[in-house]
């Protein structure tokens, strides 16, 4: 019986430093070996915030905790920027009837500004090039003419840079900052409305990412902004690998 016990011992005692050489070889070859219980429960922590941190594996909590979005999530924009710009009729009729207020309110839930704020800047930079174009065409003057086109640059110039810092903050998957002043001088309106679906289909509130299913939706999807009713994050549950 002492002569099993101390051969099982010694194959215990083989197999852990297998397992230890293993774990070795995968950290010099420069590959991380992750709790699957850290692993699950930092993800649960992380939704249950309503936002993402990129993953610290190395033990740093604070310096892992020091981003405020990102990691390795990747969102992307709801629905194509011409096709589906009337799935949402109420979004629609208010980027082309009024798009300072809808550009404003679209700034305030990322968290860049007051919806007044931001709205009467997109006002006043258009107006001044609608009455530069005006003022060309009754006087023939080029001036006005030179006036009204870089108001026009400064206000795609304005609007693009702004949806770059939300595809920045959100993580929202984009072509660069080029594209986005090049998509809000080409057709502001169908800009503004993906701005706006995307903001509101996950739930995004003073820059602050919600998500999907943080709410549920009573009534129609033009219904989403107003009517949300909010859920308790499910129990996180410990789970041994």
């Amino acid at each position: 019986m002492d002569e099993k016990r101390e051969l099982a011992a010694e194959k215990a005692r083989g197999r852990e430093e297998e397992e230890e050489g293993e774990g070795q070889r995968l950290l010099s070859e420069g590959v991380t070996v992750v709790d699957f219980d850290l692993l699950c429960s930092t993800v649960a922590m992380q939704a249950q915030k309503g936002q993402w941190v990129k993953l610290n594996l190395n033990g740093d909590e604070e310096n892992a905790m020091g981003y405020d979005y990102g990691g390795g999530v990747l969102r992307m924009w709801e629905g194509e920027l011409f096709c589906d710009c009337l799935e949402d009729r109420r979004i629609a009729l208010q980027s082309v009837c009024c798009p300072w207020y809808r550009f404003g309110k679209n700034m305030k839930r990322s968290g860049f500004g007051s919806c007044f704020l931001q709205g009467s800047i997109y006002f006043i930079l258009t107006l001044v090039a609608l009455l530069s174009i005006l003022a060309f065409i009754v006087t023939k003057r080029h001036c006005f003419l030179y006036v009204g086109g870089a108001f026009i640059i400064l206000v795609g110039v304005y609007m693009g840079y702004h949806r770059t810092k939300m595809r920045n903050k959100f993580n929202i998957r984009g072509d660069s900052s080029l594209d986005d002043c090049i998509f809000h001088l080409t057709c502001p309106c169908c800009t503004l409305s993906q701005e706006a679906r995307t903001l509101e289909m996950n739930n995004v509130q003073d820059g602050i990412w919600h998500g999907r299913g943080d709410t549920i939706c009573v009534g129609s999807y033009s219904e989403l902004g107003r009517t949300p009713f909010e859920l308790s994050p499910p129990a996180v549950v410990s789970t041994k690998s």
